[in-house]
């Protein structure tokens, strides 16, 4: 199970080393929940990523408010890590929330966007832009 993003926040800033950062993106991607083999699908896939990504967002009501709910997944260890940082951050937001939530901003807070490669830092902003959309649409 994926901790809070707040968990996740507080733990990359007692992490100095970039080795063992990496190793904690890779563990979050091992901690994400399986997403079902039917959700890996050529609607589901985000365009612009080097490695295959997958996000499926769905609407949960069950509460009395529509939150989100995401799941995801990719065929690379750092990616899986990656989609489990988007996860984290925006599964339990409002449609709303979610579209003003501006996810690179986290990966610049982490330090990932300056270590990341290009390829790797073009996937992430093509999944924030895909969560994003997703949710402006979901919002209006």
């Amino acid at each position: 199970m994926l901790p809070p993003i707040e968990t996740i926040i507080e733990n990359f800033e007692f992490i100095d080393d970039w080795e063992e950062r990496y190793r904690y993106v890779i563990e979050l991607g091992r901690a994400l929940p399986e997403m079902p083999e039917a959700l890996h699908s050529e609607a589901n896939k985000v365009h612009g990523c080097a490695s295959q990504v997958w996000l499926d967002m769905a609407v949960d009501a069950s509460a009395g408010e529509s939150v989100l709910r995401l799941q995801g997944d990719s065929d690379a260890h750092i990616v899986r890590g990656l989609v489990a940082l988007m996860v984290a951050l925006f599964d339990g937001k409002t449609p709303r929330e979610a579209a003003d939530t501006d996810a690179f901003a986290l990966y610049a807070r982490l330090g990932l966007a300056e270590h990341l490669t290009p390829q790797r830092s073009n996937g992430v902003r093509a999944m924030a832009d895909r969560i994003r959309r997703d949710a402006t649409r979901l919002a209006a």
